[in-house]
This record gives C-alpha cells, structure tokens and sequence, in this order.
C-alpha cells in the first residue's frame, strides 16, 4: 500500500492528540489504529487479529515471571543487601556513598530490569543516608535516577524482550539479553569516574570503615540475591532452559530467599505482590497488543520504508544518520515511556540503522539506552518524578542535580552507537 497522507495523519496526529487529552497510551494507540483503518477499508476484524496476535507469543511469558521476580525482590529486603555489598566493595573511597548508590544500582537493575523499581528500592535506603552524611538532596537524587538508568541494560531486562518481539524475531532474546553486558557495565563506570571527581571537587566524605568480621555475611547474603541474573542468563547460555523457562525459575528463586532465607516479609504479602506485579502486567500487554496493531497499520503503510529514504535524502554517511536516529529517540523518550517507544520504534527505526550496517543486537542496545536517559529527563521523566518524591524536591531541584551526569551518560551512548563491539563481543564469544 502506498503511502495516503490523510491516514498517516490520522495515525499519527489521532495518537498525539489522544495523548494531549489525557487518553492512556495503549487505548491512544488502539484508536488512531481504528481511525487509520478505517479510512483505508481495512476490515476492523483484521485490527482485531492483530491485537491478539501480538499477545500469541511464547517468549512474552518471560514478562509476567520477570514482573513478579522483580515485584519480590525489591519487597523483600534485596536491595538492602546489595547496598552493603555494594558498600564493601567502594564504601571506603571518598564519595563512597554516592559510588555505593551507582554499584548497588547495577546489582539491582540485574535483578529487576527496571529503572522504576531499582529508584524506588535503592534510593529509598540511600537518600536518607546521604542526606545524613551531608550530601545535597538534589546531587543525591540525581546519582540515584542517573545510576537507575542502566538497571535496563543490565541482563535480564524485560525491555529487551519487548525489543526482541518488536524487531519481529529479527534478534534472539538471549542475544539481546547478554548484548546490554558490557554496555551497562560502561555506563556504571563512567558514573563512578563523574561521582569520583565530584568527590573530589565539592569535598564529599569518605564512607564508614567496614568491620571485617562482618564482611562474609554481608557477601554470602547479597550474593543469594545476584544469583538471580546469573541463574536467568547461565541457563540460557547453557541451554538448559530457554528465556521464558528461565524467568520462572527466576521467579520461584526469588520467593525462595526472599521468605525462606530473608524473611523480612511475611508469607502473606506474597498475594500483594502478586496484585501489583498483575497491575503492571495488565498496562504492559495491553501496550503490546495495541502497539501491534499499530505497528502492522505502519507497515502495511509503508511509513519504515518512507522514513528509511528520507532520512537516507539528508545524508547518506553512516555517522549522521544514527546521529540523526539517536536524536529522535532521545527527544521522543523525554516525552513517552520506555515500553510503548520500543514497541512504535524499533519496526520503524530498525530497517533505517540497518540500511546503514548497524546490526539488530546493537540497535536495541542503543534504542534502551537512549530511552533510558529519556526516563530521566523532563517533560515527562517517570524516574526523575519517582526520584524528586523520594527526596521530597521540586522536579526542577532535581533536575540539577542530574546534569552531570548526562555527561557520562551520553558519552556511553556515543560509544554504544560507534563501537559495534561494546554490544556485540560477549554475544559473538557466545555464539549468537
């Protein structure tokens, strides 16, 4: 079908008009859908196929399981065992509680895979505790939402199952999976490299001494909580059991220490944590089935294939054109969340970058991240509002605060996008 302007619109302008009323982004999407398919004659039964296709997938029962595991954890006194791990490890230097804040972030976002979660769990322990040793509030929220950000790189994340559904099986989910490795492991260093020479320069104290006595506790019990990443991605690296199989067992090893080693929760808290792990799960898959429905109208559309010449027309070099990718995408994840971003994006973006060579794996690094930085970035920012409320600033405060660390920030992503191998070396050494 060849491109009608007026559906396009409808597509298009129906969704952003949607949105400015107010209107959920899933119900957005499903309606500009109908709006466009009935302008060209699609059969709405078709609309109606598609939704439910999107949902047909064996691979996205790995979401629901990785919800839940993530929900138990960081209920369940994990990311209070992590921040002392953490603590031993970078607690001594001089600025170590805000070294603390970005380590412990990396443990937790292995294990929950969401920016939101890691903010909420770990910053709720840590702000107070830099506010005591006289930390500002706002430096201190923005190395919290900042270090937050690459909890989504870190394996496993259920963004990049998203990713790998939306690029319509284009990517192995363990590819993408182990893809995020290294880049997530970059972005925490390069945040410890801003946090040190901060330290330095605003004379931020060093962290309490560790009792040695205490230190095989506090690594046996925070190692029970890192197993889980390392069970999910040694599982499917071994082939004992595929994504899907491997959330469950994360899952069940997370009930598991969570009431049978920890106990700092109840047995009865588990049905909560269920209602808000299904909660979160109701808003996720109603997203992908009407982001599948309007994924199916852009192509059918031809809108990728449009949007490929065009940007294609600007400039042909390799360099300008992700650079062209890489500013869209931060300018849309300032304005709308992670999930229904991926899910608009990657079928339109995908055949642009790989026109130009890039490849699928290193695309999906590169889209998380870049919708990363936009979770803490205004208008919209999900996780710089949840950071701003835990330590009980105006958004503006906080907004501050996190300018330093768009700087490592956006060095990790010009890395991301310019050095294939940061992405693609573990995938490669273990054969996807």
């Amino acid at each position: 079908m060849s491109i009608d302007p007026i559906a396009v619109s409808i597509l298009f302008g129906g969704f952003v008009v949607l949105l400015l009323l107010r209107v959920p982004i899933a119900l957005a999407l499903a309606t500009s859908s109908v709006g466009a398919a009935l302008w060209v004659g699609l059969p709405l039964p078709v609309i109606g196929q598609k939704l439910v296709q999107s949902l047909n997938s064996f691979p996205l029962l790995s979401i629901p399981f990785f919800i839940l595991a993530g929900e138990v954890m960081s209920s369940g006194g994990v990311a209070r065992r992590l921040i002392d791990l953490a603590n031993v490890i970078v607690g001594r230097f001089r600025g170590g509680l805000a070294m603390l804040n970005v380590v412990a972030s990396t443990f937790f976002g292995g294990i929950s895979g969401s920016a939101v979660a890691d903010t909420s769990s770990v910053g709720s322990v840590m702000l107070p505790m830099m506010r005591k040793q006289g930390y500002s509030v706002p430096y201190s929220v923005g190395v919290t939402v900042s270090s937050a950000a690459q909890g989504v790189l870190i394996p496993p994340s259920h963004n990049m199952i998203i990713f790998a559904l939306a690029a319509g099986g284009s990517v192995s989910i363990g590819g993408v999976f182990v893809a995020g490795l290294l880049p997530g492991i970059a972005v925490g260093l390069l945040l410890l490299v801003i946090c040190a020479l901060l330290a330095k320069r605003n004379g931020h104290p060093k962290g309490d001494p560790i009792s040695v006595a205490g230190i095989p506790r506090v690594v046996w019990q925070g190692s029970l909580g890192l197993l889980t990443p390392v069970i999910v991605i040694g599982g499917i690296l071994t082939g004992v059991f595929t994504a899907t199989e491997s959330a469950a067992i994360a899952c069940v090893w997370s009930i598991l220490i969570t009431f049978g080693v920890y106990r700092e929760v109840p047995l009865r808290e588990l049905p909560r944590m269920l209602r808000r792990a299904m909660s979160t799960l109701s808003t996720v898959l109603f997203l992908i089935a009407a982001a599948g429905a309007y994924g199916y109208l852009l192509t059918v559309m031809g809108v990728p294939e449009a949007l490929t010449q065009l940007i294609l027309s600007v400039s042909d070099n390799t360099v300008v054109v992700l650079l062209l990718c890489n500013v869209l995408l931060l300018a849309l994840g300032s304005v709308m969340d992670m999930a229904p971003l991926i899910l608009i994006t990657t079928p339109v973006l995908l055949p642009v970058v790989t026109s130009v060579g890039m490849d699928p794996m290193q695309f999906g690094v590169m889209l998380i991240l870049n919708l990363a930085i936009g979770l803490i970035t205004p208008p919209v920012g999900s996780v710089l509002f949840v950071g701003s409320a835990l330590g009980g600033i105006r958004v503006e405060s906080a907004i501050k605060g996190v300018l330093p660390f768009y700087i490592p920030l956006l060095i990790a992503l010009l890395l991301v996008t310019f050095v294939p191998q940061l992405s693609l070396f573990v995938p490669g050494l273990l054969g996807f």
